[in-house]
C-alpha cells in the first residue's frame, strides 16, 4: 500500500480522498508546526508528502525518502521547496494556483480600505478611552476614489484586486516582468508602468509578485524614499519582498502613511517595531483562509497524489 505523509491538519476531505484510493495517511496533528526532526522521522517510506508553505523541504529532507514520489504543496507559492533538487531527483514539485485568488483579492481590498479610513485605529480607540463625539477634524482618513493604486505583480490576484479596486473609482496602475495582452488590460482596466513610476505616483501599493531572486526587497530604502508620504503598502505576497528594517524607518520618520501586512520577512515572527504602530494592520497570513479556498486546495494536494498513485502525471507542476 503506498504511503503519504501530510505535515499539518488540512480538510478531512483531502483525507478522506486519499483514503479511498487505497492511500495510506500518516497525518500530523501535533501542537503548532511540524518540526524538521519529526519531519526527518516520519518521512522514509513514504511515497507522497503533503506540506504546507510553513514546512521546509529541502535536500536534507529529500535524501531521507528515496522513494518518495511527489511532493504536493498546499499553497500557491512553493518557497518553501528546495524544487531545484527535487527535480534533479526526479521528483514532482506541484502547488495549488488559481483557488487563493478571490480570497486573497477580498483580504487584500478589505485592508486597503481598512487602512485608508483608518478602521482598526478607530476600533482600539474604541476599547480603550473611547472618544468624546463627532468632530469635523477628528480622526480624518482618506477616500480611495480618484486615487492612484499600484500592484506589483498582476498574475490572478493583482487582476482580481484590480477589478475590485476599479469599483472604488480608483486609477489602476501595475508593473511586473511583461505587460497583460491589451485586452486584458483594457477590460480592467489598468495602465502597465515601470516600478519607478508606479513607486512614485502611487497612493496605495500592493503586492501580488512571486518570491525569487529578482524580488528579494523588491520595496526598500529607496522605494520608500520615493513613495508619497501619504501612501499606503500591503503586503499579502511574500514578506521577504520587502525590507522590514526600511518599512520600519519609513514609518518612524512619516516617510510612508502606514502598512498593512498579512505576511512577515521572518515568519511567522513580526518584528516588535510593527506591533508598537498605531498606522499599521497586521494579520497572520490569512489570505487565503476561507472554507472555499482551503477546501479547493485540499482537493488538488490530494487528488494530485491519487493521480500519481494511478501512474498519471499530477497537476500544477512548478519544477
Amino acid at each position: 500500500m503506498k504511503q503519504v505523509l501530510v505535515t499539518a491538519p488540512i480538510p478531512t476531505k483531502a483525507l478522506a480522498i486519499l483514503k479511498d484510493a487505497g492511500l495510506a495517511v500518516d497525518s500530523y496533528s501535533g501542537e503548532g508546526l511540524i518540526t524538521k526532526t519529526e519531519l526527518l522521522q516520519r518521512i522514509p517510506g513514504k511515497d507522497f508528502l503533503i506540506t504546507p508553505l510553513s514546512t521546509h523541504v529541502d535536500a536534507e529532507v529529500i535524501d531521507a525518502d528515496p522513494q518518495l514520489k511527489l511532493i504536493a504543496n498546499y499553497g500557491a507559492g512553493f518557497n518553501n521547496i528546495d524544487t531545484v533538487y527535487a527535480r534533479q531527483k526526479g521528483i514532482p514539485v506541484t502547488n495549488t494556483p488559481g483557488v487563493s485568488t478571490t480570497s486573497t483579492a477580498e483580504v487584500t481590498t478589505g485592508l486597503i480600505i481598512s487602512l485608508s479610513h483608518r478602521m482598526m485605529e478607530g476600533d482600539r480607540l474604541m476599547r480603550g478611552v473611547g472618544f468624546s463625539g463627532w468632530s469635523p477634524l477628528f480622526f480624518l482618513g482618506h477616500e480611495l476614489a480618484g486615487k492612484t493604486l499600484g500592484i506589483v505583480g498582476m498574475g490572478q490576484i493583482g487582476q482580481a484586486v484590480a477589478k475590485r479596486m476599479a469599483a472604488f473609482d480608483m486609477h489602476i496602475i501595475y508593473t511586473q516582468r511583461h505587460p497583460l495582452a491589451d485586452d486584458v488590460a483594457a477590460a480592467i482596466p489598468a495602465k502597465y508602468v515601470d516600478l519607478p513610476e508606479l513607486i512614485k505616483t502611487s497612493d496605495v501599493v500592493t503586492l501580488h509578485c512571486p518570491l525569487n531572486e529578482a524580488t528579494h526587497h523588491l520595496i526598500g530604502a529607496t522605494a520608500f524614499a520615493d513613495m508619497k508620504s501619504n501612501a499606503v503598502l500591503i503586503n499579502a505576497a511574500r514578506g521577504p519582498v520587502i525590507d522590514e528594517a526600511a518599512l520600519l524607518t519609513a514609518l518612524h520618520t512619516h516617510a510612508i502613511s502606514g502598512a498593512a501586512l498579512d505576511v512577515y520577512e521572518a515568519e511567522p515572527n513580526v518584528a516588535d517595531g510593527f506591533k508598537a504602530l498605531d498606522n499599521v494592520i497586521l494579520t497572520p497570513h490569512i489570505g487565503n483562509a476561507t472554507v472555499e479556498a482551503r477546501d479547493a486546495m485540499a482537493d488538488i494536494v490530494a487528488n494530485n497524489a491519487v493521480r500519481v498513485a494511478n501512474n498519471d502525471a499530477p497537476l500544477y507542476i512548478v519544477n
